[in-house]
């Protein structure tokens, strides 16, 4: 079963669609008509609000029943079940390509550079790349680090939202979400991540051709912060 098979009752209350991320992206996306590309577009939420003010929105994620969804809400756009490492078969130029919630730590890091050189390749002149992490920088020194625990209620019924890092290290670290009731454990999954510093992040877009936008904490557009469970918004610019 997939993640979103296992979790589809609670997933909005999880991770809702946001006018102020909307907007941030919408600020780098160019005339109504332009291509745009969202990279583990999960349910779609985001190239559907594109696709109805008639950007030619396409979204990908590696989650068979996440596109389903997608295309049963959103017609108007495109999606296509792809792993974000083979995006340069998304096909076509984009003017605007975003990766945002944590996707890109998935990538183990030999996996990074080769990335982010695919989404060079498939950006028009003067598009732009927009990318959101943790601030993974703010965690060093860590071992271990738990997120404020979130209380959702969706089916009649509420739930608390966990998040724990465990075995923190430069190279990797374990990422555990669940959810829980008073009773019992609703969901639990644990996978891989792998952290990357800002400094690196930037080195690697460089040797890519960008150059960089912007550097925020969130889509609000605040300045970055060091404190641990902040995120981390890089916008570059093609050449």
């Amino acid at each position: 079963m997939s993640f979103y098979s296992k979790f589809a009752g609670y997933y909005e209350q999880v991770f809702p669609f946001r006018e102020e991320v909307y907007r941030f992206l919408k600020g780098y996306a160019g005339n109504p008509a332009n291509a745009l590309l969202d990279a583990g577009c999960g349910p779609g939420h985001y190239c559907g609000r594109f696709a109805r003010e008639g950007f030619a929105a396409t979204g990908i994620d590696l989650d068979e029943a996440m596109i389903a969804e997608a295309r049963s809400s959103y017609p108007e756009a495109e999606f296509r079940c792809l792993d974000i490492r083979r995006i340069d078969e998304a096909g076509g130029k984009f003017r605007c390509i975003w990766s945002i919630g944590n996707v890109m730590a998935h990538l183990p890091a030999e996996e990074i550079e080769p990335f982010i050189f695919r989404i060079h390749a498939l950006l028009e002149p003067g598009g732009f790349w927009i990318m959101q992490v943790m601030n993974w920088d703010a965690l060093a020194g860590l071992t271990d680090y738990d997120f404020p625990v979130r209380t959702i209620e969706a089916d009649d019924s509420a739930a608390t939202f966990h998040r724990h890092y465990s075995s923190i290290s430069p190279e990797s670290l374990h990422f555990t979400f669940s959810l829980r009731n008073e009773t019992s454990v609703l969901f639990e999954e644990s996978v891989a991540l792998y952290p990357v510093g800002i400094e690196h992040y930037l080195s690697l877009h460089e040797t890519a051709g960008f150059r960089c936008e912007g550097m925020f904490s969130d889509f609000s557009g605040s300045p970055l912060r060091n404190v641990p469970g902040t995120g981390l918004v890089l916008v570059f610019g093609k050449r």
